[in-house]
């Protein structure tokens, strides 16, 4: 028997609602089973503990875990990899950073695009680095460092934890800002001996991994590398107050597999948020240097984009290449 043209189109437009409704109520429901937070660095480190603060939040907020699983290598591809892969139902779920916006342009055959198979969901919080030298060294200031740095070219020794790097590329916008020519070190392991030993003079370091010694007096701060001071190190300037335009931080944020439920997806970016408006959220992450940083998911991912692209040209620039 032949359907009316009228009831056909009725139970056609009936049919096409359901999924946006099954859609929808798995959103509602979400999350109804442990919730996998993929970080692609090993334990204690600044990733590391930011996932932990969110995931003891979420937790509270959802009643289900957020599980922190570390799986540190080849500068966080293999973990990015795992969750572009994952299915995107909200269960698994990666912390991203900077490292994976560096990435994009440093290694050639990644078997993923961030950009395109990743969703965005939430930023959450902005580290910026500081620019620090050895006591002995002969500049306290960034127009010191430069005068000093230009009378002496190449015979300064700045050091990084890796090429490609935030920190290493964090010197190389130094470097093509300022004109100064230092001479690049990467450091397998910590770079803090050779420093306090003033076998490097220079690095532009994350806050976290060496302010105890600049408290200390250890090492002297000479900058922040954030568009704002820091409230970690209050009194110290910023780069970008002697340098106009000089910005490096390491940025921390969530994404999701591509075509995870923008349902999932708003609900996560609702609940990230209101953690970052929480006290006890902004203290823990002051102690790491952090500043909660709170943006709707379009917004992290035009962020993210622009991130990208901003190394993109420092790395081309410095013709930096890995593996």
């Amino acid at each position: 028997m032949k359907l009316r043209r009228r009831q056909f189109l009725n139970l056609a437009a009936g049919a096409a609602t359901l999924p946006v409704t099954s859609r929808f109520v798995r959103a509602e429901n979400y999350p109804t089973r442990p919730v996998h937070l993929i970080v692609g660095f090993f334990a204690g480190g600044l990733t590391d503990i930011l996932s932990r603060i969110l995931a003891e939040w979420l937790l509270g907020h959802f009643g289900q875990q957020f599980i922190v699983e570390n799986q540190a290598g080849a500068g966080t591809n293999i973990a990015t990899e795992r969750v572009v892969r994952a299915p995107p139902d909200g269960y698994m779920l990666l912390m991203a950073t900077s490292s994976n916006a560096i990435n994009a342009t440093l290694y050639d055959h990644l078997n993923f695009d961030f950009l395109r198979d990743t969703a965005p969901v939430a930023s959450v919080a902005r580290t910026p680095l500081v620019m620090t030298v050895n006591p002995s060294f002969p500049a306290r200031t960034v127009p010191e460092f430069v005068a000093y740095a230009t009378a002496h070219p190449g015979e300064i020794n700045i050091a990084t934890s890796g090429k490609g790097s935030t920190v290493h590329l964090a010197g190389e916008l130094f470097m093509s800002m300022t004109g100064v020519k230092l001479t690049v070190v990467h450091f397998r392991e910590s770079y803090l001996p050779d420093m306090l030993a003033g076998r490097v003079q220079v690095v532009i370091s994350p806050i976290p991994t060496i302010i105890e010694q600049i408290r200390a007096g250890k090492l002297q701060a000479v900058a922040v590398t954030g568009g704002a001071r820091s409230p970690a190190l209050p009194d110290i300037p910023t780069i970008g107050e002697f340098v106009p335009g000089y910005e490096a931080i390491v940025w921390n944020g969530m994404v999701a597999p591509r075509n995870t439920p923008v349902g999932i997806i708003d609900r996560l970016n609702d609940a990230i948020g209101a953690s970052l408006a929480d006290a006890k959220v902004k203290t823990q992450f002051a102690t790491v240097g952090s500043v909660p940083k709170s943006m709707a998911p379009a917004e992290f991912g035009d962020f993210v984009a622009a991130d990208t692209e901003k190394w993109r040209k420092v790395i081309q620039a410095a013709n930096i290449k890995v593996g």
